[in-house]
């Protein structure tokens, strides 16, 4: 190993080793595995060991007295053996590229290749592949996940649908945490029929009047009944807001009503409630149906 030279393409600047041998076998001309280029090897000779400059040397520098240069690792793959020119040994000669080495050619290529398998996007799929038999047997847990997610978020809905599934439903609720409650469904609300008046034998106490319908087949759940009051304002003569109340089922419903099960399908309920307005005046109202 202390015959060893140095090489480099005048092409794609790509360093060599090359030997005494080579170098003799054409009188040192030689052609680059890389992009094919033939030249001169002796001419092109180069020496990688560091060189001190000298202070105040103002002449070109040269990148090898700087010390070893920066080479691009390539796969051997992309030495190509020159083609035969039909002379014997009188052809141009591949230098050896500098990351082989003479007495150990077969042990770097089995490295290199081991190396490059391990960024080969092809062969890392294989090694991380499950067994079929795993990713069948994973198909009915993740069905039985979907389902009893499913179940979850759709309960009340599905309670309100089938009333059969109820009983199965408040089993499942009792194991897991949950509450099964009626179904809210603003849009299968309405109010029919709605009226305020002031009670006769109470100065400043008003009586609202209201019928909710439910006009679904199954059970809704009470919503909250918002009353507006308003009075025309003098200046502008438009109506302008007085005082504006929420009232919870558990305000306007009555004592026997049963809010947990909601509304029963296709029926009505009739509201009455007592407001003390003493502290307005209101020449309007106006009432709403929600769930927060």
């Amino acid at each position: 190993m202390t015959d060893q030279k140095f090489t480099r393409c005048p092409g794609c600047k790509t360093i060599f080793r090359v030997t005494p041998q080579q170098l003799a076998m054409r009188g040192g001309q030689v052609r680059c595995g890389h992009c094919h280029t033939v030249f001169d090897g002796v001419a092109g000779l180069l020496s990688l060991a560091p060189r001190p400059r000298a202070e105040g040397d103002q002449a070109e520098l040269d990148e090898a007295a700087l010390g070893p240069p920066t080479v691009t690792l390539r796969n051997a793959h992309a030495l190509h053996p020159a083609p035969a020119t039909g002379q014997g040994d009188d052809r141009p000669v591949e230098p050896e590229d500098e990351t082989t080495t003479d007495d150990e050619p077969h042990d770097f290529a089995s490295a290199e290749a081991a190396y490059a398998a391990r960024f080969s996007w092809q062969e890392k799929p294989n090694r991380r592949r499950l067994p079929m038999w795993a990713y069948v047997a994973s198909v009915p847990v993740l069905v039985l996940l979907l389902t009893g997610q499913a179940l979850f978020h759709f309960r009340d809905a599905i309670a309100a649908h089938w009333p059969k599934t109820k009983p199965a439903l408040i089993t499942l609720c009792g194991a897991a945490g949950c509450e099964l409650r009626a179904l809210q469904e603003i849009n299968g609300l309405s109010i029919e029929a709605s009226d305020l008046q002031a009670d006769p034998a109470h100065k400043g106490l008003l009586i609202l009047s209201v019928t909710i319908r439910n006009r679904v087949p199954y059970p809704l759940a009470y919503p909250y009944l918002e009353l507006t009051l308003s009075d025309v304002q003098k200046q502008t003569q438009q109506d302008v807001v007085v005082v504006r109340r929420a009232f919870a089922p558990q305000e306007y419903a009555s004592g026997a009503a049963d809010i947990e099960s909601g509304i029963a399908g296709n029926a009505e309920l009739n509201v009455k409630l007592f407001i003390d307005a003493s502290a307005t005046t209101q020449a309007g109202y106006q009432v709403y149906l929600f769930y927060p």
